[in-house]
């Protein structure tokens, strides 16, 4: 009851408001004032005020409220507990890493292989290192060995 009460008389001083505001001839605000000074009306004739009022002065609402919050609360303090262990072995806690997850095996590691090596493009596959033949025992290596001679090596 006090709510519509409160309603009523702020829309009717926001209605004299837009009067004022139309009689010096300023309609566009004025419209804008009026439209704003409906809406409390609007809002008691829908029932959103009772709704809104029965929700703001339970205790049971606000005990509720508070749940939601702290609930939130654990969520991410377990997320926080669970980044930083992860940061620091640099492995998946005990009780995650049994857990099988939909496209990863429990073999692959966490960081992907190509996370390193950024030149190779988006998508591609990294190849192994060609394999240089070992070096021949022929091979003359005399110029090397007069060029370190020469500095004292």
């Amino acid at each position: 009851m006090l709510a519509e009460t409160i309603c009523s008389a702020v829309s009717a001083a926001g209605l004299g408001i837009a009067a004022l505001t139309a009689y010096r001839k300023r309609f566009l605000a004025a419209t804008r004032i009026a439209a704003y000074a409906l809406v409390p009306v609007a809002l008691v004739m829908t029932g959103l005020i009772d709704w809104v009022s029965g929700i703001a002065f339970k205790p049971t609402v606000w005990a509720g409220f508070g749940l939601l919050g702290f609930a939130w609360l654990l969520f991410m303090v377990t997320r926080a507990v669970e980044r930083r262990r992860l940061g620091r072995d640099g492995e998946e806690p005990a009780e995650v890493a049994g857990a099988e997850r939909p496209g990863r095996s429990r073999q692959q590691p966490v960081v992907a292989p190509t996370a390193s090596a950024p030149s190779l493009g988006a998508g591609a596959a990294p190849q192994a290192a060609p394999r240089r033949a070992a070096a021949a025992p022929t091979e003359d290596f005399s110029d090397i060995e007069a060029i370190l001679k020469k500095h004292g090596i």
